[in-house]
């Protein structure tokens, strides 16, 4: 079982590279998309930082998921598009 979780770290890597890849993009619809990939990375990272003791991290991933959810409100749809 800890081998599996010390691989969980590969998986939010990917998700994490995956969600900035989908945000930059200049659609509404895949930029949103992007902050919900974002969301799934803060969850993988905070259940690997648990797992390997990286509280930093999991504090970190915990601010960062505020900032997504955030993004999230701002691209839903009829939000207005931002100038």
């Amino acid at each position: 079982m800890n081998d599996t979780l010390d691989l969980l770290q590969w998986p939010a890597m990917a998700v994490t590279v995956a969600a900035a890849y989908l945000v930059a993009s200049k659609s509404k619809r895949r930029r949103h998309a992007g902050f919900w990939t974002f969301v799934a990375s803060n969850v993988l990272w905070v259940a690997w930082g648990v797992h390997a003791s990286a509280y930093a991290l999991v504090v970190l991933q915990l601010f960062l998921g505020v900032t997504n959810v955030r993004g999230l409100w701002k691209t839903r749809a009829g939000a207005p598009d931002a100038a």
